[in-house]
C-alpha cells in the first residue's frame, strides 16, 4: 500500500469517527446528572452528601443518578421514588415562593422520608422557619412549575 493510500483511509476513518462521535454527543438527554452527581441513597443510608460514582449509574426519566456503591445503585433501582428529591431537585423554598432555583447537594434535609434540597444554608434557616407551609405551598406549585424553565418563573 502506497503512502497517498494509508493516507486516504487514514481520513477516511479520522471522518468516520467524528460523525459517529458527534451523534452520541448530540442524546445529551442521559447525561443529566442528577443531584449534581451526588448518590441519592447516601442521604438515607449515610444520613450525608456522598459523590456517586461514574461506575455506578442509572438513568430515570432522562436524568442519570451516580451511586457511591453498587449496592445503592440497586437499593434505587428497586424503588426510585424512595430515594428521588422532591421537585425534581429544585430548592425546596424556591418551589415554596414560586421560583425554581438550583439546589446545593450538600445542603438538604430529609422531612417525613422525603429528600429536600436547598439553594444554600441561608435559604435552608429561611425553608426551616416553616418546612411543612413551605412543602404544602412547594407541593402545590410543583404541578404547575415541573415542565416549566426556570427563566419562564
Amino acid at each position: 500500500m502506497t503512502i497517498v493510500n494509508k493516507f486516504l483511509i487514514a481520513i477516511m476513518m479520522l471522518v468516520a469517527s467524528m460523525g459517529s462521535a458527534a451523534a452520541f454527543a448530540e442524546d445529551y438527554s442521559h447525561s443529566t446528572p442528577g443531584i449534581g452527581g451526588y448518590d441519592p441513597v447516601a442521604y438515607f443510608t449515610d444520613g450525608k452528601a456522598l459523590r456517586g460514582s461514574g461506575f455506578y449509574v442509572t438513568v430515570v426519566d432522562g436524568v442519570t443518578y451516580a451511586f457511591a456503591t453498587a449496592e445503592h445503585r440497586k437499593m434505587f433501582e428497586a424503588n426510585p421514588q424512595k430515594y428521588l428529591p422532591a421537585y425534581g431537585g429544585y430548592c425546596a423554598y424556591g418551589l415554596g415562593v414560586g421560583k425554581k432555583f438550583v439546589a446545593d447537594p450538600e445542603v438538604w434535609k430529609i422531612v417525613e422520608g422525603k429528600l429536600y434540597l436547598n439553594l444554600d444554608k441561608g435559604i435552608q434557616q429561611k425553608w426551616e422557619k416553616d418546612i411543612p407551609g413551605y412543602i404544602k405551598k412547594g407541593d402545590a406549585n410543583w404541578v404547575t412549575m415541573k415542565d416549566k424553565k426556570p427563566s419562564d418563573l
